[in-house]
C-alpha cells in the first residue's frame, strides 16, 4: 500500500463508493465493493482498525449469551444472529488462516446441575453451527479439566469444553484493508471527513483532510458508505443535522495478566458475572487477556482506558474460577473500546442485541451501517454494497465468502522451516513472521539479505525484528509508532513497560524509512511513552518510570 499515490488517486478521480471507517466492517466493505469492479475509495480519521476493531476479545464465535437468551426468551432474532456468526466463524478463518483459528474454552461449573445445563445449551451451539472444521464440546470431570488448565480452581465440580474461533483483530482489518487495496480500492490512513459537499441535496463530494500534512482535498463518490462504527452519529450529523442519533455506546475493557495466570492454551468462560455479563481469560500469545466489561459511555472525544474499579471488578470476577487470585501488581497493560450498539428501548447495554442495520437517508444519500459484531462483518459489509449497488443502479453479486486475504492463500505454518532454512533465522522469529504475515513472511525476510542488521531482534523476551518495521512501513502504512507497536504488532496491548522500551529503538527505524527531523523524532517518542505513562496512572497502576523518556 502506497499512501502517497493512493492520496493522489482520491485527489484526481470519481468514485463509486467512498466509504468512511476502515475497521471491520468498513474494510470489509471496501474489499467486496472492489471485488465487484466498483471504483472505491477508502479514508479513515486514523489507521485501520484504530478504534473499535483492534480492541476486542480477540473471539471469533456465534455468542454463546445471545444463544442463552434466545431460548430463555424464544427471541428468533437472537438465534439468527448465533446462526450467522457461527456460520461466518469458518469463512474468518478460511480467509486468512494464519490470523485466525479454532481456541478451546473451558467452562467451570460448580455443581452437577450446572454442568448439565451448560452440556446441553454447548451441545445445542455446535448443532447450530454443524460439520464444520470446529472440534465438539465434550463435558470434563474435575481431573480432566484440571490436566487441561492447571490454574482452575479444585473447588468446581467439573467443566465444560466447547470451541471458538480466536484471531488477531487489528492484523486481519488490516488484512482486509491491503486485500481492498490490491483489489484497486484507493486506501488511505489519517484522513479525516470534515465536511460534504452536495448537489440538488445529494452528498457528491467529501471534504478530507490529511491528518498528517494538513493538506485539504474534495473526494467525489456517487454514493457515501458511513462505516465508523461507534461515531457514526458525528459523520450522520454532518450529512444530515436533522437526523436523530441512533447509536448508543457501551465501553468494554480488558485487563492483561502474564501467561503464567493459566498455564495453559485453554480459555475459560465465566458464563455469568453477578451484574449478568460474561467474561472471558484468554491466552493470546505470552499473556492472558480477561473481560470484558459493558457500561454505557458517553464521551466519544475520548479514547476509552482502563479505570481502577474495572480492574478491581475483572479481578474480582476471575477470583472463584482460578487456584490462584492473580494480584494488581501483575496487570502488565490494559485496553478499552466502544461497542456501537444501536439505539433500544431496552434499559441496559448487556441486553442489546448486537445486529447491524444497513441506512439510507433519502434527504442526503448518506448510506450507514450502524451495529454489528466482528464476527459477522463480511455479511455486514456485504448487506450495505448490496444496497450500495442498488443505488447505484448497478447490482453486481458479492464474491467475498471465498476470496482469501493478503498472506493467507497457500498457507502452511509448518513453511517457518524453510523460512529458518533459508535465511538463518531464529526459531520463534520465523515462527512469528509466519503466524504474522502468512505467504508473505518471505517478503520480510528477504529484507534482511541485503542489510543484515535488519534481523536483529529488539529485545531477548520477544520474536520482533528490526525489519518488520521497515516492511510495515513500506508495505502495510504504518505511519506513526503507535501503528506499529498497538497495530501491526500488539505489544501496547499487552505490556505497557516492554512497549515504552521499544519505542526509542522502533522510533529510530520508522525516522529513517519515513525522513523524519530529529526533532520531530525526538517529540514522537516522547508523546508516546507521556500516553503509555498516563495509561498506567488512569488505570491506577504503576510501571517503571525510568523507561519513560529515556533512550531517545
Amino acid at each position: 500500500m502506497n499512501r502517497r499515490k493512493n492520496w493522489e488517486r482520491l485527489r484526481q478521480e470519481t468514485f463509486d463508493i467512498c466509504i468512511i471507517g476502515a475497521g471491520a466492517s468498513g474494510a470489509g466493505a471496501a474489499l467486496d465493493a472492489a471485488l465487484r469492479g466498483y471504483r472505491v475509495a477508502l479514508i479513515d480519521r486514523g489507521d485501520f482498525a484504530g478504534e473499535t476493531s483492534s480492541r476486542s476479545t480477540k473471539l471469533i464465535h456465534g455468542g454463546v449469551r445471545y444463544l442463552e437468551q434466545a431460548i430463555k426468551k424464544l427471541d428468533l432474532a437472537q438465534l439468527r444472529q448465533v446462526r450467522h456468526g457461527l456460520a461466518e466463524r469458518r469463512t474468518v478463518i478460511r480467509n486468512a488462516p494464519h490470523l485466525a483459528h479454532p481456541l478451546a474454552i473451558l467452562t467451570p461449573v460448580f455443581s452437577w446441575f450446572e454442568g448439565m445445563y451448560m452440556t446441553i445449551g454447548l451441545s445445542l451451539y455446535d448443532f447450530i453451527a454443524g460439520h464444520d472444521a470446529f472440534p465438539k464440546g465434550r463435558w470434563l470431570n474435575q481431573g480432566q479439566a484440571l490436566e487441561k488448565s492447571p490454574m482452575l480452581t479444585r473447588q468446581m465440580h467439573s467443566a465444560v469444553l466447547y470451541y471458538d474461533g480466536q484471531f488477531d483483530d487489528a492484523r486481519y482489518a488490516l488484512a482486509l484493508a491491503h486485500s481492498a487495496d490490491e483489489a484497486s480500492a484507493a486506501v488511505v490512513n489519517y484522513a479525516a471527513v470534515t465536511d460534504f459537499g452536495r448537489e440538488k441535496g445529494q452528498l457528491n463530494r467529501a471534504v478530507v483532510q490529511d491528518q498528517l500534512t494538513g493538506d485539504t482535498i474534495n473526494v467525489r463518490a456517487t454514493v457515501f458508505l458511513n462505516c465508523t462504527g461507534p461515531y457514526a452519529d458525528g459523520i450522520r450529523l454532518l450529512a444530515n443535522p436533522a437526523l436523530d442519533p441512533r447509536i448508543r455506546p457501551s465501553k468494554g475493557v480488558h485487563i492483561v495478566l502474564p501467561r503464567e495466570t493459566l498455564q495453559s492454551d485453554y480459555a475459560i468462560l465465566i458464563p455469568k458475572t453477578e451484574d449478568g455479563r460474561v467474561v472471558f481469560a484468554i491466552p493470546f500469545g505470552d499473556n492472558v487477556f480477561v473481560g470484558t466489561t459493558d457500561n454505557d459511555y458517553s464521551d466519544l472525544a475520548l479514547e476509552p482506558v482502563l479505570e481502577p474499579d474495572e480492574v478491581d471488578y475483572l479481578l474480582e470476577t476471575v477470583k472463584p474460577y482460578l487456584a490462584k487470585m492473580p494480584l494488581r501488581t501483575e496487570v502488565q497493560a490494559g485496553f478499552g473500546g466502544i461497542r456501537p450498539l444501536i439505539v433500544s428501548s431496552r434499559a441496559d447495554t448487556k441486553t442489546l442485541l448486537r445486529d447491524h442495520e444497513v441506512e439510507h437517508d433519502s434527504e442526503s444519500g448518506l448510506l450507514s451501517l450502524l451495529g454489528g459484531k466482528w464476527t459477522t462483518y463480511r455479511l455486514m459489509a456485504q448487506d450495505a454494497i448490496d444496497r450500495a449497488g442498488e443505488l447505484l443502479k448497478k447490482t453486481i453479486p458479492g464474491r467475498t465468502e471465498t476470496h482469501y486475504l493478503i498472506g493467507g492463500e497457500g498457507y502452511r505454518f509448518e513453511d517457518w522451516q524453510k523460512l529458518q532454512t533459508q535465511y538463518d533465522l531464529p526459531t520463534d522469529v520465523c515462527q512469528h513472521l509466519m503466524r504474522t504475515y502468512g505467504n508473505r513472511a518471505e517478503r520480510v525476510a528477504q529484507l534482511t539479505k541485503n542489510q543484515p542488521i535488519l534481523a536483529e531482534k529488539f529485545t531477548d523476551s520477544q520474536p520482533f525484528i528490526k525489519a518488520e518495521v521497515v516492511y510495515q512501513v513500506r508495505e502495510e502504512m504504518a505511519v506513526t509508532l503507535r501503528d506499529v507497536l498497538a497495530r501491526r504488532w500488539r505489544l501496547e496491548l499487552s505490556n505497557w513497560q516492554l512497549t515504552a522500551q521499544l519505542t526509542p529503538q522502533v522510533a529510530s527505524l520508522m525516522a529513517t524509512e519515513l525522513k523524519w527531523e530529529e526533532a520531530y523524532r525526538v517529540e514522537q517518542i516522547q508523546a508516546y511513552q507521556n500516553l503509555l505513562e498516563s495509561f498506567t496512572k488512569q488505570a491506577g497502576l504503576t510501571i517503571s518510570q525510568s523507561v519513560v523518556g529515556a533512550n531517545q
